[in-house]
C-alpha cells in the first residue's frame, strides 16, 4: 500500500519535478521552486545461513546442521531538505520481521518496531548542526556504518553485545579543523530507552559524547564510515573515533536494547551504565583496516540487580569487548577480508567469546548490488566450537 501510494505521487502531474539517476542513486524529486528535495531508495537483503556444532572442538565432529533462509533487512528510506538546505530530514521503516520486530511488551504498546530513523536538522550557523528526532546514536564505528554497507554480510559480536544504538533526543554537531586535521564532534542528550518507547521516561537521561579526528583529510564519499576501500583512496586516510556514553539509571539490560527490568510490583529498575568505545577507520589503494574497543560497566562494577529477598530480576551486559578486520579490494571489484572478534563478559553476566571470520563479497555496483559470504569459526566458553557459513544479496535502488 505504502509503496503505491509513492509511486502514485510519483506519476502525477504536480509542481515538482521527478527524475531518476542510475542504478543505486535512488529516486529524486525536486520542486519547480526549489523549496524542497526528496530522494527514496528501497533496500532488502536476503540471506542464507548454516551453523553446525562441532563436537569436540573438531571440524570432523560437525554435527546438528541448522539453516535458515531469512529476509534479513527490507527498507524504505527517505531523505532530503525542505524549504532550504540548511534544514534536512531522514525517514527510514524497516519492513522485515527482523526489522520490526521486538515490540511485543507495553513500553512499545505491543505493536511492531516500524520506524528506524525519524529526525530533522537545522545546519543553523556554520559548522554547526543541531538534530532533533530519532537516530542513531554516535557510537562504536561498525553500528554506525549503514548496515547496506558493511564489508562483511553482518556486524560482529561486540556490536550486538554493547552497541549504543538508536535513541530519540538531541544530537549537536561540528565540523572543525586544527590545522590540517579534521575533528568532528557530537554531543547527543537522549531518552535512553532505544527507539520507538510510545511513552515517557522510564529511568533516567542518555548523555553521548564523540569526536572523530581525522590526521590526513577527508575520505572519499564519506569512506570512513563505509565498509571497505571501494573508492581506492590515493593516499592514506585515517580516522580515529572516541565515545563515552553515560546511560542515566538504564532500566534496560543493554541500556537501548534488551529487556526492561522491573521489580514484582511491575516498577522499572535502573542503574546507571557507562559505556566507552575507541574505535579506527584506515583505507588505502584498496585496504581497509578497522578495530575497535568497547568497555561497558554498571554503577559500582555491578551489574546485577537483585530484588528484597535478595533473588535476581535483572543483568545489565556489561563487560569489554575488541574487534578488527583486514580486507583488501581486488581491481576486478572482488574483496576478501578477514576479522577477529573477542568479546570478554563480566563474571556471571555470559561467557567470552571468540569469533574468527573470513570473507568474500563481489562488488557489482559497489555496496548497491553485491553479493557476500563469510564463514565464521565460534569459541564460546563452556560449550563446543561452532561453524557458521552464511551468504547475502544485497540490493539498494
Amino acid at each position: 500500500m505504502l509503496l503505491s501510494i509513492i509511486f502514485m505521487g510519483f506519476t502525477v502531474n504536480t509542481s515538482a519535478q521527478f527524475f531518476p539517476k542510475k542504478f543505486g542513486k535512488g529516486f529524486q524529486v525536486v520542486g519547480k521552486d526549489s523549496t524542497f528535495y526528496l530522494k527514496f531508495g528501497f533496500r532488502f537483503q536476503n540471506l542464507y545461513t548454516g551453523e553446525w556444532n562441532l563436537a569436540d572442538d573438531k571440524l570432523s565432529g560437525a554435527e546438528d546442521y541448522e539453516s535458515a533462509f531469512l529476509i534479513r533487512r527490507s527498507r524504505f528510506k527517505f531523505d532530503g531538505w525542505a524549504y532550504s538546505p540548511k534544514l534536512t530530514y531522514k525517514f527510514e521503516v524497516g519492513l522485515s520481521n527482523r526489522d520490526n520486530s521486538g515490540g511485543i511488551s507495553p513500553e512499545f504498546r505491543t505493536t511492531p518496531k516500524l520506524i528506524l530513523d525519524a529526525s530533522v536538522a537545522w545546519n543553523f550557523y556554520k559548522n554547526f548542526t543541531i538534530q532533533f528526532g530519532q537516530r542513531k546514536l554516535p557510537g562504536n564505528r561498525e553500528r554506525v556504518i549503514s548496515s547496506g554497507n558493511l564489508q562483511f554480510v553482518d556486524r560482529s559480536r561486540l556490536n550486538s553485545r554493547y552497541n549504543i544504538d538508536r535513541d530519540m533526543g538531541l544530537q549537536f554537531k561540528h565540523k572543525g579543523k586544527a590545522g590540517n586535521v579534521l575533528i568532528n564532534s557530537t554531543i547527543a542528550i537522549s531518552q535512553g530507552e532505544g527507539r520507538n518507547v510510545t511513552q515517557g521516561n522510564f529511568g533516567g537521561t542518555n548523555y553521548t559524547f564523540h569526536t572523530d579526528i581525522l590526521p590526513m583529510g577527508k575520505f572519499a564519499s564519506k569512506g570512513d564510515y563505509v565498509g571497505a576501500d571501494l573508492k581506492r583512496e590515493k593516499t592514506p586516510k585515517l580516522a580515529i573515533g572516541l565515545t563515552y556514553d553515560i546511560n542515566k539509571n538504564a532500566v534496560r539490560e543493554r541500556g537501548q536494547l534488551g529487556s526492561f527490568i522491573k521489580n514484582a510490583d511491575g516498577d522499572y529498575v535502573g542503574r546507571d551504565l557507562n559505556t566507552f568505545f575507541a574505535d579506527l577507520m584506515f583505507k588505502y589503494q584498496g585496504v581497509s583496516v578497522m578495530m575497535e574497543y568497547a568497555d561497558k560497566r554498571a554503577a559500582n562494577n555491578d551489574p546485577f540487580i537483585l530484588d528484597e529477598a535478595g533473588e535476581e530480576i535483572g543483568t545489565f551486559f556489561t563487560g569489554t569487548g575488541f574487534n578488527a578486520s583486514v580486507g583488501y579490494l581486488f581491481k576486478n571489484d572482488y574483496q576478501l577480508a578477514v576479522r577477529f572478534t573477542e568479546v570478554n563478559p563480566d563474571a556471571g553476566v555470559s561467557n567470552d567469546e571468540t569469533h574468527y571470520t573470513l570473507g568474500f563479497s563481489k562488488y557489482i555496483v559497489g555496496h548497491k548490488l553485491k553479493i557476500q559470504t563469510d564463514y565464521s569459526l565460534i569459541k564460546k566458553e563452556g560449550r563446543d566450537d561452532a561453524l557458521l557459513i552464511r551468504a547475502q544479496v544485497d540490493i539498494h535502488f
